[in-house]
């Protein structure tokens, strides 16, 4: 026999539970975001905000799937503030960051990105970046595979190329790199040592298979690098079929 007094009692622990539960995620998440904003200089608020912002903005252009991609910014003391794991970067916010040391290390057990040494090989590398970006946009992807690890896309005569810094002419040439992937960032990590270590190269590389890697002197500035770089990678495929 069915027993409406149990539904009933269910319905109303439902009710009161569903709630609750919502309020204590509020309650962790509040208390994180006051952890974060306490480990961090007030003057590095401002570029948080920024990150958040951008990592919302190109998880609506479906950039990061299933939880992918990471972000970052350097921290006026030099550490870096990192995406953490599995976290999805739609709805971004500073609870999900995470302080880590220059060498891409967390201070405490919190699980980063599994790429954070990648974020930190691109800041020791470029001292005036404080920010690194990186997506698994469809066109990244697919570039990358079409012209496979150890090969460059050849990116000519776009007149957003005057977006990428340094550039000041559609009249350039810019060389966007493919490293393997791989799943030992050691391994990546050299890989992509001898791009970086390039004067005046562009300002992101490819992982074949994977996503692409965009950096800038401020969080906006990365921004526009990515943008433009899909922006080109669009032009390339169609280009090319």
């Amino acid at each position: 026999m069915f027993d409406t007094g149990m539904l009933a009692g269910n319905i109303h622990d439902t009710v009161i539970i569903g709630p609750a539960i919502i309020f204590l995620k509020r309650v962790v998440m509040t208390v994180q975001h006051r952890t974060i904003a306490k480990r961090i200089d007030s003057s590095a608020q401002p570029r948080v905000r920024e990150l958040i912002a951008v990592a919302r903005d190109f998880g609506a252009r479906g950039w990061t799937p299933a939880t992918s991609g990471n972000y970052s910014v350097r921290l006026p003391d030099g550490r870096l503030l990192v995406s953490r794991s599995g976290v999805d970067k739609r709805v971004l916010a500073p609870a999900d960051l995470m302080v880590m040391d220059r060498q891409g290390l967390p201070s405490g057990a919190d699980r980063a990105s599994a790429e954070a040494a990648l974020h930190a090989q691109i800041y020791a590398a470029r001292p005036q970046v404080n920010a690194v970006l990186h997506v698994h946009s469809t066109s990244a992807t697919v570039a990358s595979r079409r012209v496979g690890a150890g090969g460059s896309v050849i990116l000519k005569d776009f007149e957003l190329l005057k977006a990428l810094e340094g550039i000041e002419t559609h009249a350039a040439k810019v060389e966007l790199p493919v490293v393997a992937n791989d799943q030992d960032m050691s391994r990546l990590a050299a890989s992509a040592a001898p791009f970086l270590a390039a004067s005046g190269a562009c300002p992101g590389y490819l992982i074949a298979g994977h996503g692409l890697y965009a950096w800038g002197r401020e969080v906006a500035d990365a921004a526009r690098h990515m943008e433009a770089l899909d922006f080109m990678l669009n032009c390339y495929l169609m280009e090319s079929t």
